[in-house]
């Protein structure tokens, strides 16, 4: 523990410790995080620091949806250990502690404490518990009250629901995270409310599957789903923008489509994760749903939104992929015309169905066919960027950047960039778009 003489006097100062967070992974692992460093801010005095050297305690915040994210854990943990100052903590927490426990102690006994996905609400009851290893998968904290911390002032990041009820064969989510438990809608307007009072205008909803919102709630016998909560949540006053990820296109009826569609404070971006364009792989994942029903709710989205943008995940070398089965992931990506595309070869995960498979995809084929989907998903991001040369859109800033710019999205998920200084954020503005590239565009500001 650090003290200050602030003179000859026998008065001290506590000083604040210092905590150095890392995290892999989704969006959920990002609140997740903010939760973390919020408790540890407000009950054990613990700042934020960017200086691995100065911190008192270093969390690496992991990801187990793919093998790679794995591995770096543990050399993170080499490199952190090498380099912390001396009676510094390591804790892991997120989903590959969930999954891994205290054999991450055993491989790697520098590190202090291991804390699951499903139990961060008990971070400070672990950070002075040493070698505590808290991964229960069975806890329930959908009615924890969390502390106040945005890493954002201008956007807040506000889990529904914790968990995940679907058994997709090659995910580990399921196994790292628990049974889907709803928050109460109650909780969640109340943590948007609070949000905008501090300055947040848009809001993003955090949950495996986000339209399956309701299914099942803890203490709760609350009936609510998800198209009510988009509406419930519509009605605070001084929030203007509401997005979400991800939902699943199992439960994207048509009710819920014309309310994305009609909402005017939803934004114009939705995630359709596709996984495969083959119906008989698609069974194989345990999806739920047929090419040609992924295919029907995009054209209806389309149909009811033109304007809106539609982002998917794709995965290549599923077990069994035969090339006819490519073709038709191939298939769907020149009928849907995404504007954002998340593909990655296919990833082996304990504790998933789909590991044990016979069929395993040669890797040099699996990186074949990556690389020819992601060239055509390339040369459709291009032709939809080029279009928008000259084009106007409202666009909400919330980051400075170097080099006096500001960055910011469009209602439909566009990142734009404009010179421009703090008197920008928090504002939407009309911008006129003066140079495209494949990621991101330059606009020119019309109204301020």
């Amino acid at each position: 523990m650090d003290w200050m003489k602030t003179n000859i006097s026998t008065k001290y100062i506590l000083l604040p410790k210092k905590l150095f967070i890392e995290t892999l992974g989704c969006a959920m692992n990002v609140r997740d995080s903010e939760h973390m460093i919020a408790e540890l801010n407000q009950k054990e005095s613990y700042e934020l620091t960017e200086e691995l050297s100065e911190a008192d305690l270093i969390i690496i915040n992991t990801c187990s949806v793919r093998e790679k994210p794995v591995a770096k854990l543990f050399s993170e943990i080499g490199v952190f250990n090498k380099y912390k100052k001396e009676g510094a903590k390591i804790g892991v927490t997120g989903c590959t502690a969930s999954h891994l426990g205290a054999d991450i102690i055993k491989r790697a006994p520098a590190v202090d404490f291991v804390l699951g996905a499903r139990n961060v609400s008990k971070i400070t009851d672990v950070v002075n518990r040493k070698h505590a290893v808290e991964v229960s998968t069975d806890f329930d904290e959908s009615t924890y009250a969390f502390g106040e911390y945005r890493s954002n002032p201008f956007k807040a990041m506000v889990n529904i629901s914790i968990g995940c009820d679907k058994s997709c064969t090659f995910c580990i989510v399921p196994a790292t995270r628990g049974d889907e438990i709803s928050i109460p809608s109650s909780l969640i307007v109340q943590e948007i409310k609070k949000a905008v009072v501090t300055g947040a205008k848009e809001v993003m909803l955090l949950g495996q599957n986000v339209n399956n919102y309701g299914r099942r709630f803890g203490a709760s016998e609350e009936r609510c789903d998800f198209t009510e909560l988009l509406q419930k949540i519509s009605k605070i006053e001084g929030l203007e923008r509401i997005r979400f990820t991800s939902p699943h296109p199992l439960h994207m009826d048509d009710t819920f489509i014309q309310e994305f569609a009609s909402n005017p404070k939803i934004c114009k971006q939705i995630h359709v994760p596709l996984q495969s364009g083959s119906t008989s792989l698609l069974k194989a994942m345990k999806r739920g749903y047929t090419k040609e029903n992924f295919i029907n709710r995009c054209e209806k989205i389309r149909a009811l939104c033109p304007d809106a943008t539609i982002s998917t995940d794709v995965i290549v070398g599923f077990p069994g992929e035969s090339d006819a089965d490519f073709e038709d992931t191939m298939d769907v990506l020149e009928k849907v015309r995404f504007e954002q595309m998340f593909s990655f070869k296919y990833s082996p995960r304990p504790q998933t169905e789909a590991a044990d498979f016979e069929d395993q995809i040669d890797n040099a084929l699996s990186g074949k066919r990556l690389t020819r989907l992601q060239a055509r998903h390339t040369e459709i991001i291009d032709e939809i960027m080029d279009a928008q040369m000259g084009a106007v859109h409202k666009v909400y800033f919330d980051e400075l950047k170097p080099n006096g710019r500001v960055s910011g999205r469009s209602d439909d998920g566009k990142l734009f960039f404009v010179q421009g200084s703090e008197e920008l954020l928090g504002k939407i503005v009309d911008v006129k778009v003066i140079k495209t590239s494949r990621g991101a565009l330059d606009g020119e500001v019309l109204q301020v």
